[in-house]
């Protein structure tokens, strides 16, 4: 008759499924304790909202990411680990008040974002785009031309299109409200559907 061994004892322990109520709790220490230690260079939680789930993320700059669920948001985190640290955590509390302006934002409370935002993640002319899209007011739309325009390159509108298209930041830097010079729509990151509802939703 052979008897269990300590290393059994230990294995069965660690093979018992665990609740997600203590899950939860096991990672909210987690996230106190790194956020107290300084070991969180970038924070991200999810979103519901009606153009499905979003992926938030910070950094200790600001805002640094917006990304659709189309988008992969496990590459994302990926992407995110390669450009700017490793040392990521899902802290939800890091993105309370972007969370709520979102919220109010697609309840119709908010036009205007007020948040601090990390533009690190573009460079160079497609950043400058970046920075200029906010003065486009709600409810109302630009043409590819105009924003090249706006900037000061007249000629640069395929840059501009790619500076949307690569834009990090979507619905808070709002390139949804950026469109073909004909009226159609243009690509949008997060699929033309989501475009069509954020226009809608704002000429409302």
């Amino acid at each position: 008759m052979s008897h269990p061994r300590p290393d059994d004892d230990v294995i069965a322990l660690l093979s018992a499924p665990v609740h997600a109520e203590t899950l939860g709790r096991l990672h909210r220490r987690l996230e106190q304790q790194a956020e107290r230690a300084g070991l969180i260079d970038v924070a991200y939680t999810t979103v519901d909202s009606p153009v499905g789930k979003l992926l938030l993320a910070a950094t200790g700059r600001g805002l640094v990411r917006v990304a659709y669920a189309s988008e992969d948001h496990d590459r994302v985190l990926e992407v995110l680990g390669q450009k700017l640290s490793l040392r990521i955590l899902r802290a939800p509390k890091r993105l309370e008040d972007a969370a709520r302006e979102l919220d109010e934002y697609f309840d119709r409370r908010r036009q205007v974002f007020d948040l601090r935002l990390d533009l690190s993640l573009s460079r160079g002319f497609r950043q400058l785009v970046q920075q200029h899209l906010p003065e486009i007011g709600y409810g109302t739309t630009r043409s590819y031309r105009q924003v090249a325009e706006l900037v000061g390159n007249p000629k640069a509108v395929r840059a501009v299109g790619t500076a949307c298209a690569t834009n990090p930041l979507p619905i808070v830097v709002p390139c949804h409200r950026v469109l073909r010079t004909d009226g159609t729509l243009g690509g949008y990151i997060g699929g033309t559907e989501a475009k069509t509802a954020l226009i809608n939703l704002e000429a409302a």
